[in-house]
Parts: C-alpha cells; structure tokens; sequence
C-alpha cells in the first residue's frame, strides 16, 4: 500500500501536468458565492503537498490542512511558507480539530482512498456532527464509478521524460467495487536511475451510495455536479462534485 513518502517528491512534477489547482480553488469559491456562504474558517482533508489549501490560503481564507502523510505535509509546510496554515498530520477516520470550521473540503479523490464504507461513514459523521458549523459547508469530489471501471479499467499508462519514467498498471476488481493500481517509477538521481513502486487502492463508490452515507451521516442537503461545471452528472461523467449541508 502507498505511504506516499518517495511518491510526495516527485507527487507536485506529476500532478501539475494534468490538474490546474487555481481553477479548483475558483471552483469552491464559485460554489462559496452560490450556496451564500463565507467561511472563515475552511479545513482541507486529504490536503497531500497542499495544492489546494495553499491557493485558497492566499486568498484569505483560514486554512487548516489534514493528512495522512508525514512527507506530503512536509512540503506542504514549505510551500506554505509566509503564510498562515496549520498542517495536521492525521487519518480522516481519526479526525480531530481544535473547534469547529466554517468549510471542510477534500479534493482529486481523498473519499475514493476510504476503502470501508463504514469508515467513510464514520467520517463523514464527524464532520457533521463534530466539527462543521451548524451553517457549514462540504465540497468533495470522488473519481465515478465509470472513470475507474472503463477509462482506468484494466489499462497500463506509461509516462516518460527526462527525469521520470513510469507505468501504471490498473486492475479493475468489479465484484469489490475496487481500482488496484500499481505504479513503478524511475527517478533520475545523479548519473543514475532510482527506481521505486507505490500500490494505490481506491474505492468506485457510485453517487447513490455517497448519498445513502451523506444522508444517514446527518447531511440534510446534497447536491451533485459534473465537475468543472454546474451541470448534473451523466453516466459518463468522471469527476463527481458533491456540495453538502
């Protein structure tokens, strides 16, 4: 299973290629001005190197970050430097804040990472119940169902460039409902190559279900959107946004 501590110095090089975190950051502001709230307080989950917590920190929001990752926050604790966040090194299930936020959020699939439905219960409860203001708001995001049954599926992906080479191997487990990928990277380091391997699991919960946990966590109001945008999800759709209240 991936602990994320080799993939964390190289997870920024990677990610920045294909996610445009500024946009994100305008997104949750969009869905800030049009479900007419204005958090003060907003607590990241699944913050990883704090591409989001850091955008949303600059633009004057009091951000905590949580993660389970030591390595992922100690670069997040570097890039943030100058600015005012807190970093937590915590698991989700095991959350535990100083008071109550204004916004939680938790983007590019954290929920998908929550294997046990019972464990994503059991955060989404104390989210609810626990630490969100009682005018609070939820954004998170899951990769759908059909984005890890038929676009990642069964494939193999290979990446290459002058410092980095790597594949990604996808195993599509139906009956689990469960994305296994396998990830061998080389890294260039000196003359050499360093070569190392991450095993990530990621659950394909469908909408119906987040809204059977949401609901039964305490979330009254749920909404559901095709993300980047405000339409509602097709069966195609392979970013699913929920807003919950």
């Amino acid at each position: 299973m991936s602990s994320y501590s080799d993939f964390a110095y190289i997870y920024d090089r990677l990610m920045r290629r294909d996610v445009n975190y500024e946009k994100i950051a305008d997104y949750i502001e969009n869905i800030f001005a049009m479900y007419n709230v204005d958090p003060e307080l907003v607590c990241d989950l699944a913050c990883g190197t704090g591409n989001v917590t850091i955008p949303l920190a600059k633009r004057g929001y009091n951000m905590t970050g949580v993660d389970a990752s030591p390595d992922m926050l100690n670069i997040a604790r570097e890039k943030a430097v100058g600015l005012d966040v807190l970093f937590l090194n915590q698991k989700m299930e095991n959350l535990d804040l100083y008071g109550t936020m204004g916004a939680f959020t938790c983007m590019i699939d954290g929920v998908n990472y929550i294997i046990s439905p019972e464990s994503l219960l059991k955060i989404f409860t104390r989210i609810k119940t626990c630490f969100l203001d009682t005018d609070g708001i939820f954004i998170f995001d899951i990769s759908s169902r059909h984005k890890l049954e038929n676009v990642i599926g069964d494939n193999t992906f290979v990446h290459s460039d002058r410092n980095i080479f790597y594949t990604w191997q996808n195993r599509y487990l139906k009956d689990k409902k469960i994305s296994d990928m396998m990830l061998t990277f080389f890294v260039k380091d000196g003359e050499n190559y360093r070569r190392f391997e991450e095993r990530h699991l990621q659950r394909a919960y469908s909408e119906k279900e987040l809204l059977y946990l949401l609901k039964k966590a305490g979330f009254e109001h749920v909404d559901t959107y095709a993300a980047p945008t405000f339409e509602k999800p097709s069966k195609n759709t392979e970013r699913i946004v929920f807003v919950c209240r």
